[in-house]
């Protein structure tokens, strides 16, 4: 006689449940550094207008920095960069006087603790052209 099996057995039940426990635990932490990348992309991405204002005053000030470090010189409201939903509403975009840095603050919302940071460093070339340099606080938000 041929015994015809009608199921699984409870240890191949086990066995797939474990599997997908494993992968599970894998997968839910890359997920939530994901997201959180994602929504640093923001803070990030609110600098960018900041940046082409610089850009343009330091060409039509012949890339002196002393011209273009702060927000009447640049003609660019940094609140409008901070109306952002991951950006500091306060002290969220910063343009440091002296060097033309901009400094862009996470809010103290959702994954972040407010005290990361992406900053843009201008990086002039003899008067003719600028280079920016993102670098992001802590390293692994860029």
């Amino acid at each position: 006689m041929k015994k015809i099996q009608n199921g699984f057995t409870l240890i191949e039940l086990m066995i797939v449940i474990a599997i997908v426990g494993i992968l599970a635990a894998v997968a839910l932490p890359a997920y939530q550094n994901y997201s959180t990348k994602a929504k640093f992309s923001e803070v990030v991405a609110a600098g960018q207008p900041i940046r082409a204002a610089v850009d343009v005053c330091l060409q039509l000030n012949n890339y002196t920095v002393g011209s273009c470090d702060t927000e009447a010189e640049v003609g660019y409201d940094l609140t409008d960069a901070e109306a952002a939903t991951y950006v500091n509403a306060t002290a969220g975009a910063v343009l440091t006087s002296g060097t033309a840095v901009i400094i862009m603050k996470a809010a103290n919302t959702g994954p972040f603790a407010g005290t990361e940071t992406a900053t843009y460093t201008p990086d002039i070339t003899a008067g003719t052209s600028v280079t920016w340099t993102v670098a992001c606080s802590p390293t692994d938000l860029c």
